[in-house]
């Protein structure tokens, strides 16, 4: 542990290239934020069901899962900067079809722009998580990652204060109060209107994509070299599923991405369930990212006296605490203990990736990255299934009783199945893996 002390997270040599693979991190969080809210602009703006407006989201984590291995492939050829490169590309493409779509007024237009955004997205994240192991020594690999995926939550601080400060402030729409009583004219006019607002940030986005692009371009980015050569996809396939370590890290991607948008999109509903309107609830969505943001920071310092697996398993368990809390306390202790989990989900997408790929080469790293990467179609599945269960006893959030609590409160008993788990991984990798 005193070796692991005295060596560098980030030496100096590759500082400057550290620094703008972090802001890839930063960039796909403020894409995840400012999207999350779209759901309910789009339904209002546009007069679309609960299910129609779903296909924001759909297009959103489709194109992750949809992406992620051919971006791995391709990266297989080709270097990690090539990588990010046509992941900056795509995601400002997507970005920028926005303007287009205000103007056509076509919802099918909007979530193709999403959809080719989220391709972007898939080749960053699958690029730069492994690269950013990889700019250093292997026994600080999972706190360099932990230090470049703090800046992510900065990124989703900034993304929600825009859609709620640019966005859905401004909306005309959402100051109506029966939208379609509206005269046809009118109807025009305001959709119209609104639709420039959800457009705006999304093309200034697009245009402060082509800057880091430029930045890309210009700066020399390391590459590391795989020793061993480059090995037939197949055989990477067959090494990768025989990884027990890095499977069993996969599910625990999954179990932890859907935990992470059960807890932040359903804020919302365990507030209603309390009385409480959607702008104050917003506040305390805030105030777990800003937690999430500190988790991050005190997660990655533990890790240099705590082994990842040791520590993934403590956070897990404290979750699984809160969790409880959530479910079983009812009123604003209930609220502020589920805003507290975010603290302690806030170590584990970054430490499940550097465990599950920490003992494969680079070539493998390549491919192992997109089947964790992939794995956020759990953020798609997992809430799916939590609405189902609110649901159990009408389209309200607190109208039956089950266990002496509604069944918005009972809906958390699924992130607490995912803390079980990640809370076994975590153990399983310290003891069978980790020598301290």
């Amino acid at each position: 542990m005193s070796k692991k002390n005295k060596i560098p997270v980030v030496s100096k040599e590759v500082l400057i290239p550290f620094i703008l693979v972090t802001s890839l991190f930063a960039l796909w969080g403020f894409a995840n934020a400012v999207t999350d809210p779209m759901v309910q602009a789009f339904k209002k703006v546009l007069e679309l069901s609960n299910s129609e407006a779903a296909w924001v989201q759909m297009a959103f984590y489709g194109g992750y899962f949809c992406m992620a291995l051919p971006a791995a492939i391709f990266m297989r050829k080709y270097s990690y900067k090539v990588g990010v490169l046509i992941g900056l590309g795509l995601y400002a493409i997507g970005a920028l079809l926005f303007y287009p779509a205000a103007v056509t007024e076509q919802f099918w237009f909007f979530c193709l722009g999403l959809y080719i955004l989220t391709f972007g997205l898939a080749f960053l994240e699958t690029a730069a998580n492994p690269y950013a192991l990889a700019m250093g020594a292997k026994e600080t690999a999972t706190q360099r990652l932990n230090l470049a995926q703090a800046f992510n939550p900065v990124g989703l601080i900034v993304g929600l204060f825009v859609a709620q400060q640019f966005v859905l402030k401004k909306l005309q729409s959402d100051d109506i109060t029966d939208f379609s009583a509206l005269d046809e004219a009118s109807k025009i006019l305001i959709k119209t209107s609104d639709l420039l607002v959800i457009r705006n940030p999304y093309v200034i986005l697009g245009l402060v994509l082509i800057g880091v692009f430029i930045l890309f371009v210009v700066n020399k980015m390391p590459q590391a070299k795989d020793e061993n050569g480059m090995p037939k996809i197949g055989q990477t396939f067959v090494i990768l599923r025989k990884n027990k370590k890095y499977v069993l890290g996969v599910i625990a991607q999954i179990f932890h991405t859907g935990c992470l948008v059960m807890c932040w999109t359903y804020i919302y509903q365990y507030a209603e369930a309390i009385g409480m309107d959607s702008v104050t609830a917003g506040y305390y969505q805030m105030a777990a990212f800003i937690l999430f943001t500190i988790g991050r920071a005190v997660g990655t310092y533990l890790l240099r006296f705590v082994s990842s697996g040791r520590l993934l398993m403590y956070f897990a368990v404290f979750g699984m605490v809160f969790t409880l809390a959530t479910i079983f306390i009812q009123g604003m202790v209930g609220l502020y203990s589920l805003v507290g989990i975010s603290f302690w989900m806030s170590l584990m997408f970054p430490t499940i990736y550097g465990i599950a790929l920490g003992d494969l080469t680079e070539e493998q790293s390549k491919v192992g990255s997109a089947g964790l990467i992939m794995a956020i179609v759990g953020g798609a599945l997992l809430p799916k299934l939590q609405g189902l269960v609110i649901d159990l006893g009408g389209r309200g959030v607190a109208d039956i009783k089950i266990l002496g609590v509604s069944e918005v409160n009972i809906s958390y008993g699924l992130p607490l199945i995912c803390f079980i788990y990640i809370a076994w991984y975590g153990l399983r990798v310290s003891k069978k893996y980790e020598a301290y």
